[in-house]
This record gives structure tokens, C-alpha cells and sequence, in this order.
């Protein structure tokens, strides 16, 4: 064997082990919950919270209530500020360099703008009925405003605070996931599929069926192997799919009304938070293999997460409820209970 033989052979293996070891090892010890934090009561009462955001950069959490936004200290686990003014607020997106942050209220169809210092709301804009879910798109350098009820998404220049237009989508859309290269993937609950989204054209690019999943909601992605992860409530299935063909991988059994999933690159853990009170956990081991952690019990109502991803800490919030009311369609949530809780290793 001569030298440059070598040499090419021993460049193939050291990739090769490369390419094995950037699959993280699940980690060998369980989540456990290790903080909860009162938030306490909503102005004008009531007891309806939705998406979390996590700011990893600024350390902050942002746990929407109602009609307001609780913002917690990630490292210190305690109320830094509160963002009043919202009649019924559900998600949360930041665009740092402006300074802004970005509020969907549903029942007034507009979408809040607040700055990032003061946490004062200073501006609205007028998006839809039903507005929901919320992302900023770092590819366009928009906002993405998706409301259930009106079937669509309004999209909106962060910077100038207008609208550059509105994208009907056909039907119902759910949580949704921009992969940072100009794609939005997004639920269509009451369409069984996921739409593919041209962030800079506004136009929909692909549509594509969810099945064995069912009544897709929740959905997080792996940027760089193009996986995303997709949560339906009926059935109860979270599916791997391929973000570039539409193809299902893998299916996995999970609790009842999934909400919210999401992905870290670091551990390779797959994780969907559902309304009955159970955290599904799950592994990359590969971008075509995926396997089965653990199922943590949380509480009930805890349907909705996000991740931190310096600590890898999940965070689910939720409320007491009235006994016997878990088993109603609408469960009662008992005023003044909010809280978050926090589960790490």
C-alpha cells in the first residue's frame, strides 16, 4: 500500500467515524421535573394559556395567559416582567436585531408588537380571526402570522410593521416550523397534511398527507438532516417525515391532544408534550432510525413546550383544574393556578 493510498483510506475512516459520532448517544439518565413556578392570576380572570417561547439567547421564557404574557428568567427561574393589553393572546416570535417581539391575540384578529426592553406593547397590526400560531422566518425576514378559523396566514415586514400579504391555505393550520433556507412547513388539522410554504415567493409549494397520523398539530423539524417531526390527535400518532419528498419514515404511538413538539440538535431528542399530562421522548439515531426514550408523566393540561438549548431543560406550563372535570370536552381550569414547570436531567 503505498502512501497516498494510506492517506486517502485514512481520510474515508475518519470521516466515516465522524459521521457516526455527530448522532448523540440518548442520555443515559431520565427527565425529571426540577423546578415549578406560580404564575399566578390573568387580569379579567379566566384561565386559557397556549405556545411557550423560549428566547434562548436573551434567557428569557415567554408563557402566553390569556391576556397577558408572562416573561420568566431561565437561569433564575423567576418573573422578570409581565406584557398586558391582549384579550386572548396565544404565540410569541422575536426579532432581535429590531428589538421587537411579536404577539398573535386571536380574539381581536391582530397581531401585538412589543419592545424587547420595556416589554411595552407599541404597535398593532391587523392580521386575522382565530390568529394563532407565530414565527419569524430568518430566510424572508418576515412574520408569519397562521389563523385556524380564517385559513390562512398573514404575512408581515417586521421591520415596517405592514402587511405584504395574506396566503389562504385551504384549511385549518396548527403549529408550524421555518427550516431558516426560505421552506415553512406547516399543520393542517382539518386537512390531515402538512404544506409546504415558500417563505419569499408566498406561494405553496407542496402538500402532503400525514397518515398513519391523523389531525396533525404539533410539528418541529431537524434543519440539517430534513426530518420533521409531526404530531396528530386522531390518530394519536407522531410521524417522521422527509422534509424534501413528503415521505413518512417512522410512526410512533403518543398521548391524547398533542400540542407542541420539539427538537434538539445537540442530544438528538425528539419530544411531543400532549394535554393528558405525558412527555414522549424520543432519539435520532440515525436520520432514517428513530427509537423510543420514555414517556414522563407531567400533569394534566401541560400540552404546549419549548426547549432550551444551552441547558436542554423542556419547559410545559399548565393549571390546576376542577376535580372530575379532566374526563369534559372543556375541562375547568381553576383561576390563579397558572404555572410552569421545568424538567432536566
Amino acid at each position: 500500500m503505498n502512501f497516498s493510498t494510506f492517506s486517502h483510506l485514512l481520510r474515508t475512516s475518519c470521516a466515516l467515524l465522524l459521521a457516526t459520532s455527530a448522532f448523540a448517544a440518548p442520555p443515559s439518565d431520565s427527565y425529571q421535573q426540577i423546578k415549578k413556578i406560580p404564575l399566578g392570576a390573568a387580569p379579567g380572570g379566566g384561565e386559557y394559556f397556549d405556545y411557550i417561547y423560549m428566547d434562548a439567547a436573551a434567557r428569557r421564557v415567554y408563557a402566553t395567559h390569556g391576556t397577558e404574557i408572562k416573561v420568566v428568567d431561565a437561569d433564575a427561574g423567576s418573573v422578570v416582567g409581565t406584557i398586558t393589553g391582549f384579550k386572548r393572546c396565544h404565540g410569541v416570535a422575536i426579532v432581535r436585531e429590531l428589538g421587537k417581539g411579536f404577539v398573535t391575540d386571536g380574539a381581536t384578529g391582530e397581531v401585538d408588537i412589543f419592545n424587547l426592553d420595556s416589554l411595552k406593547v407599541t404597535g398593532k397590526v391587523k392580521a386575522s380571526p382565530d390568529a394563532d400560531y407565530i414565527l419569524f422566518d430568518p430566510a424572508s425576514k418576515h412574520i408569519f402570522a397562521f389563523a385556524g378559523d380564517s385559513k390562512n396566514v398573514t404575512v408581515i415586514d417586521p421591520e415596517k410593521e405592514t402587511v405584504i400579504g395574506t396566503i389562504a391555505l385551504g384549511a385549518g393550520p396548527e403549529q408550524a416550523v421555518s427550516d431558516g433556507q426560505g421552506m415553512i412547513y406547516n399543520n393542517l388539522e382539518d386537512a390531515n397534511e402538512v404544506v409546504a410554504i415558500d417563505s419569499r415567493t408566498l406561494r405553496i409549494a407542496n402538500r402532503w398527507p400525514v397518515a398513519p397520523s391523523g389531525h396533525p398539530v404539533s410539528i418541529a423539524m431537524d434543519r440539517e438532516h430534513r426530518r420533521l417531526f409531526i404530531g396528530g390527535r386522531d390518530p394519536k400518532i407522531l410521524v417522521v417525515m422527509d422534509a424534501d419528498t413528503g415521505k413518512v419514515l417512522q410512526s410512533f404511538p403518543i398521548g391524547d391532544r398533542v400540542d407542541s413538539n420539539v427538537f434538539d440538535p445537540k442530544t438528538g431528542i425528539v419530544a411531543s408534550s400532549t394535554r393528558e399530562g405525558t412527555l414522549h421522548l424520543f432519539h435520532e439515531d440515525s436520520p432514517d432510525k428513530f427509537s423510543v426514550i420514555e414517556t414522563i408523566k407531567t400533569e394534566f393540561g401541560a400540552k404546549t413546550m419549548a426547549l432550551d438549548p444551552n441547558t436542554h431543560n423542556l419547559y410545559v406550563d399548565t393549571s390546576d383544574f376542577a376535580p372530575g372535570s379532566v374526563t369534559a370536552a372543556h375541562p375547568t381550569a381553576t383561576p390563579g393556578t397558572f404555572h410552569l414547570l421545568i424538567y432536566g436531567h
